[in-house]
């Protein structure tokens, strides 16, 4: 890993508003890695993430080469041949009201630029099989902690990987948040021979983004403050 020193130089000059202004998820992605050296300074930066007491509880397994290939074939073959997720922590995907009415319209929002119709089965499995092909990026990182923390340690987890999404943006690289890498947890525990008990939480894949790809192109909106936020002064 490059000293601190070093590593300043190549940080970039984007700002933290236009950071968050341009991260989205990429689902597409050019066969170009991100260089080590510029990996290990992004990392690097997020992990002056907070969190509850500085346990700092994330853990992360980033798969490049082979074998982010092999991971990403086991995944493919396991989606279509119908093997059961056998994830560590529940997703829990029972959106109703406004929730379900956001879910719905970015899954339009998705679909139509992937040209697949409400009804059409194989294009709708064919986007499932993409998450599992890792929307072809050069890296994956499985994103986990320790089982016997709860949900407040896992916010602290979230509030980690949204700095270090911001972080991959700044550096002019992008990501895709994925709850489906939860789903067989046991072949990364393989992969990275993991034995201290870590359980699985998502993943996020991230490289540097093809623009040609249709899914790119997707942009979803966000509801006025009013609709999330309360102000109160007496």
């Amino acid at each position: 890993m490059t000293d601190s020193k070093d590593s300043s130089l190549i940080d970039p000059d984007m700002g933290l508003i236009e950071a968050i202004n341009t991260r989205r998820s990429v689902r597409g992605f050019l066969d170009k890695p991100v260089p080590r050296e510029t990996m290990d300074r992004i990392f690097e930066i997020a992990q002056q993430a907070p969190s509850n007491c500085n346990v700092q509880p994330w853990k992360a397994y980033v798969a490049s080469g082979e074998l982010k290939d092999r991971l990403r074939q086991q995944m493919v073959d396991n989606t279509a041949n119908g093997v059961q997720p056998n994830p560590d922590y529940e997703y829990r995907g029972d959106f109703k009201d406004e929730y379900r009415t956001r879910q719905v319209e970015c899954a339009v929002a998705l679909y139509s630029k992937m040209g697949i119709e409400r009804h059409d089965r194989e294009g709708r499995q064919y986007a499932v099989l993409r998450n599992f092909e890792f929307f072809d990026a050069p890296h994956i990182a499985f994103i986990g902690m320790n089982p016997d923390f709860g949900t407040t340690v896992a916010i602290d987890v979230g509030m980690w990987a949204q700095t270090l999404m911001l972080t991959m943006v700044a550096f002019g690289i992008h990501s895709c948040p994925m709850g489906t890498m939860r789903n067989y947890p046991d072949l990364v525990r393989e992969a990275f021979d993991i034995q201290d008990g870590t359980k699985i939480l998502f993943g996020i894949s991230f490289g540097y983004e093809d623009p040609s790809v249709a899914a790119n192109a997707t942009r979803t909106t966000r509801d006025p403050i009013t609709s999330n936020i309360v102000f109160r002064s007496e």
